[in-house]
């Protein structure tokens, strides 16, 4: 590995010298600079991230906090990460993951002084780690929401996107449409914000129709898709449109349905929220979704944060994108009944 003392021999300066401009802690002249620069550059000398968070007093790591769970991130999950890391490392941030799940997790991330920010995702609509994160005064952004408007988030628009795949399907002529959404295991019942803006923009909208809500919860899992669609088939057999907000139970709600001589599109129709148009070509029919813009929220995200740490923020981000209508081929018109 090349050390500060290999750009000193190369430049022909003091080990000192090179550190004064590195750290920027004393003027050097000009042609020793460029001698100093130029050396680094033919090295390829990286500093040591803890040697530069010495110096500065910044370590320029960023950290995505994420539950630690087995089945965490899901295909669009990876859309968010991936854009917040590349986001990040084009401002000259390193970028983290790292899974919390506990108080002593936690401890250890607010007590280490390894990070300058930290980006929430799967956030709860009353979460003790946003708690936590604003008693500690070390800034974060949130992929999500809890029940204070007022933090620095970035989110999707639940409420259009429901609304916007209840239209798409009364469209087609359906009107009694079940929701289809992910069950946590959450002994403290303290749900992700997201199911509770997703329930409640579907209950409103069945309201507004008249109809009758339909609201199932299942595991994120081929297996939660098959229960969903036995319990679709026992409990709501008027149901003729899911709007399924679960990306892992796709593919078992529409074998499942199958099985139960239930096809897709002539018997069920579903649209799939918050999602990848991606995803939905691997399910056979392929889906209509309503594709996340998970890219766009990643950078976002990761954007706020920054600007958070640099200074360049005048008032906390609250930014509501909705998803986009990709049509499939799950969708078709109501059947007569």
């Amino acid at each position: 590995m090349v050390t500060m003392r290999d750009v000193a021999e190369r430049a022909n300066v003091s080990i000192a010298t090179v550190s004064f401009v590195i750290n920027g802690t004393k003027r050097v002249a000009p042609e020793t600079r460029a001698r100093i620069e130029a050396a680094i550059e033919e090295l390829n000398y990286r500093r040591n991230a803890v040697a530069r968070a010495l110096a500065s007093s910044r370590t320029r790591i960023l950290a995505l906090l994420h539950p630690c769970r087995e089945a965490w991130p899901n295909a669009t999950g990876n859309s968010f990460v991936m854009s917040a890391a590349n986001g990040a490392r084009e401002r000259g941030y390193d970028f983290v993951m790292w899974p919390v799940n506990d108080d002593e997790q936690m401890s250890h991330l607010l007590a280490g002084g390894l990070v300058d920010g930290v980006l929430l995702m799967e956030v709860q609509f009353r979460d003790p780690r946003v708690d936590r994160l604003i008693a500690s005064g070390l800034p974060f952004a949130l992929i999500g929401r809890t029940g204070d408007e007022d933090l620095p988030y970035v989110d999707m628009d639940f409420a259009t996107t429901i609304d916007q795949a209840v239209e798409h399907l009364r469209s087609f002529g359906h009107r009694r449409m079940a929701l289809v959404t992910l069950r946590m295991k959450d002994p403290s019942g303290n749900e992700p914000g997201w199911i509770a803006r997703v329930k409640s923009a579907y209950l409103d909208a069945m309201a507004a129709l008249g109809e009758p809500a339909a609201v199932i919860a299942v595991e994120g899992s081929s297996a939660g898709g098959r229960e969903a669609a036995r319990l679709l088939s026992e409990d709501f057999p008027e149901a003729t449109a899911v709007i399924l907000v679960n990306e892992r139970a796709s593919a078992g709600l529409v074998k499942g349905s199958r099985a139960l001589g239930r096809t897709v599109p002539d018997d069920l129709s579903i649209i799939s929220a918050a999602t990848s148009a991606e995803f939905g070509e691997m399910i056979e029919p392929s889906l209509t979704v309503m594709a996340a813009p998970a890219g766009q929220l990643g950078r976002l995200g990761v954007n706020a944060l920054i600007d958070q740490l640099e200074g360049a923020q005048d008032a906390p981000p609250h930014v509501l994108i909705p998803c986009t209508l990709v049509p499939g081929q799950s969708v078709g018109p109501a059947p007569i009944r």
